[in-house]
């Protein structure tokens, strides 16, 4: 039990750890948000599409990663989540779609759909995507109408595990306004990391004064939502679980005291704020700092790794039941047998080589700067 105690907790991390991978690319989108306020020219918007089209496919294999991970290591979260709030899933995993199609096909012979369509389409992954999401990951905190009854998987006529109590299948959490404010604060955080990646990538003065403006911009709204939703979940109650009787209680300050009583995830959370907040200061004041997007990409990472943490560690239900408490998803509870994790983590030993792999090809897309003459020259630019 110790063995699988420790491979709960293991796999814990590596969830966390995609998952604040995944926020971090999403660079990408907000950059395809911002290409009509960045380019005002047609060289300035293809220079753009070209710039965020060498990384789109990261962001997304990152979110399979994400999902396939989850799948082996926490199936009941997976069949929980997926099976029950498929709908917002449903518009999440649409908007990506749309999104490897308008990269695509953009620029293919015979398009009849229009060039501004796929765009368009972009936009949408930008906004609707970056938000659903974050209403998705906000649902940890705040909780989702579920029931489950494991004993149903020996019942041959109704082998369903889980339950969703509602006929919404999702919807309801847009009727919750946490999830709102996380939502939104990683709309307006992946344009900021957007403009910073377009002003390391591309050179061009037009398009380097437009993008520290959006980074200005953007701030504010960002600050604001970001901090409403941490004050709110610092304040509010969690779901802890007496990990000996699998019982679980509702504390107060709950995700508070987990990043107390485990200091080190809370200078994690605390340090990749900070680096946040600096990076943005970077591009305030020194208006153009093409180290600020390390930054800020390395604060994102650790923000959003300590946030996860403080959700599966510290004897904490990271998916509370709002309908049934009893029924709340823990490390524990929701795992996958022993054999299970053992196998999973000898395949998790390919990440490291994956993530070198990743830094390699990173290296030589951007080695040079993109310039007005690269595109002009190129004919498979999108």
């Amino acid at each position: 039990m110790e063995k699988l105690y420790i491979l709960q907790h293991y796999w814990w991390f590596l969830i966390s750890f995609l998952a604040a991978l995944l926020v971090a690319l999403m660079f990408v989108q907000g950059g395809q948000t911002l290409l009509l306020r960045l380019g005002k020219t047609e060289i300035q918007r293809r220079m753009i599409l070209n710039s965020l089209g060498r990384k789109w496919e990261l962001t997304f294999t990152t979110l399979v990663v994400f999902g396939g991970a989850f799948f082996a290591s926490f199936s009941l979260y997976y069949s929980t989540s997926f099976g029950g709030a498929y709908w917002l899933w449903m518009i999440i995993l649409f908007s990506f779609i749309v999104q490897a199609v308008a990269y695509e096909y953009m620029n293919k012979p015979g398009n009849f759909l229009g060039r501004g369509v796929y765009r368009l389409f972009l936009y949408i992954n930008g906004i609707v995507g970056v938000f659903c999401l974050g209403v998705a990951v906000a649902t940890l905190f705040t909780g989702a109408p579920f029931i489950v009854h494991k004993g149903n998987i020996t019942n041959v006529f109704m082998p369903v595990i889980s339950t969703w109590a509602t006929p919404y299948h999702g919807l309801e959490a847009f009727t919750h306004l946490p999830n709102l404010l996380l939502g939104a604060a990683l709309v307006f955080l992946s344009r900021i990391g957007g403009a910073m990646y377009l002003m390391f990538n591309i050179k061009d003065k037009n398009i380097d004064d437009n993008c520290r403006k959006q980074v200005i911009w953007n701030t504010i709204p960002f600050l604001i939502f970001f901090l409403s939703f941490i004050v709110w979940i610092f304040l509010s109650y969690g779901f802890g679980v007496y990990r000996q009787t699998g019982d679980i209680y509702i504390e107060k300050y709950k995700y508070l005291l987990n990043m107390i009583e485990l200091p080190l995830i809370g200078i994690i959370f605390l340090v990749g704020v900070v680096l946040v907040l600096f990076s943005i200061v970077l591009v305030i004041f020194k208006k153009i700092d093409r180290r600020a997007f390390w930054i800020e990409a390395v604060g994102v990472l650790f923000t959003v790794l300590g946030l996860f943490l403080s959700l599966g560690f510290n004897d904490t239900a990271y998916y509370p039941s709002i309908v049934d408490p009893q029924s709340s998803l823990t490390i524990y509870n929701s795992s996958s047998s022993l054999f299970t994790l053992e196998v999973m983590s000898w395949v998790s030993i390919l990440l490291p080589i994956i993530g070198i792999y990743g830094f390699f090809a990173w290296r030589a897309m951007d080695k040079k700067q993109i310039t007005p003459d690269e595109i002009s020259g190129t004919h498979d630019s999108y």
